[in-house]
C-alpha cells in the first residue's frame, strides 16, 4: 500500500513539474514581440523567405529590448538567427547594398543613451550562406574650441576645414569657464559622435547608397554644434565615401548649407 502511494504521490510531483515547466515556457515566449516582418527572397533562389525583427524587452523596463535579432525561414525549412545588440528601437529593411542581384538585411538598433546613436548591421543571405557585411565607420574628425568663441573641425578623409561662430553661445561657455575675455582657458576638443543615423538612399539612376549622419556636440550633448552628412557607395568589397557635407545646427534648422573655409 505504501509504494503504491508512492507511486502516486511522485506521478503528481511530475505533472506538477510538467505544467510548471510549460507554463513557464508559455511565458517566455510570450515576452518576445515581433517588431517587423517581410515575406522576401533574400537567398537568390526565386522564392521567398520569411523575414522577421524579434525583440524580447525587460520585465520591468517594456520601453528597453534586451534582446534583438533577426529570425528567417526558408521554404525548406532552414533556419536563420541573427543576434544583434540589445537597444530601445531597432528597424530592419531588405535592400540589395552589395549589388549582387538579392537584396541584403540592413539593420538599425538605437542605444537609447543620450547621444542618440544608432548601431548598424548589414548581412547577406546569397545562396543560404549568413555572411556579415561591413558598414561604412563614421568619418573621422579634428575638432577644436577656437579663441573668439570659435570652432573648428577638419576631416580627416577629405582634408577640409569648416569653422562655425560660437558667439550666441558667448554667456554659457563663460558660465562654465570655458573663456575668459574671448580667449580659451585651456586647449579643449568638441566631440565627435558615431552615426546619429545611417540609412539606404535610392538615387534617380536606380542604385542604392547609405547616407550617415554625425552629431558634433561642444561641452554637454545637449550642446549640439554641426552636423556632418556623408554618402557611401559600394565598389571593390568596399564602401566608399562619395561626398560630405557639412551644417552648423543653426543651419540645419534654417535648412541652409554649411561653411567651407
Amino acid at each position: 500500500m505504501k509504494k503504491e502511494l508512492l507511486l502516486v504521490a511522485a506521478a503528481f510531483f511530475l505533472m506538477s513539474v510538467t505544467a510548471i515547466t510549460g507554463v513557464h515556457a508559455f511565458d517566455e515566449k510570450a515576452k518576445t514581440v515581433t517588431i517587423s516582418k517581410y515575406e522576401s527572397d533574400v537567398t537568390g533562389d526565386g522564392t521567398n523567405e520569411s523575414i522577421q525583427l524579434k525583440g524580447v524587452p525587460y520585465e520591468d523596463e517594456e520601453d528597453y529590448l534586451k534582446e534583438i535579432y533577426i529570425d528567417i525561414s526558408t521554404v525548406d525549412e532552414k533556419q536563420y538567427k541573427i543576434p544583434l545588440e540589445s537597444g530601445s528601437k531597432a528597424s530592419l529593411k531588405l535592400v540589395d547594398l552589395n549589388q549582387d542581384g538579392v537584396k541584403d538585411l540592413f539593420s538599425n538598433v538605437l542605444t537609447g543613451g543620450s547621444g542618440g546613436i544608432t548601431l548598424n548591421y548589414l548581412y547577406t543571405l546569397k545562396d543560404n550562406i549568413s555572411k556579415e557585411l561591413k558598414v561604412p565607420e563614421p568619418l573621422e574628425m579634428a575638432s577644436t574650441f577656437e579663441n573668439g568663441y570659435k570652432a573648428k573641425i577638419t576631416i580627416a578623409q577629405t582634408g577640409k576645414t569648416y569653422e562655425f561662430d560660437l558667439k550666441d553661445r558667448k554667456k554659457y561657455y563663460k558660465k562654465l569657464g570655458l573663456y575668459y575675455k574671448g580667449r580659451l582657458n585651456e586647449p579643449t576638443e568638441l566631440t565627435v559622435n558615431s552615426f546619429h543615423s545611417l540609412k539606404p538612399v535610392k538615387l534617380k539612376t536606380g542604385e542604392v547608397i547609405l547616407k550617415g549622419v554625425q552629431r558634433i556636440t561642444g561641452l554637454a550633448n545637449a550642446d549640439t554644434i554641426a552636423f556632418v552628412e556623408s554618402t557611401w557607395k559600394y565598389g571593390d568589397d568596399k564602401w566608399n565615401l562619395d561626398t560630405t557635407n557639412v551644417q552648423s545646427n543653426e543651419e540645419e534648422q534654417a535648412g541652409q548649407g554649411g561653411k567651407k573655409s
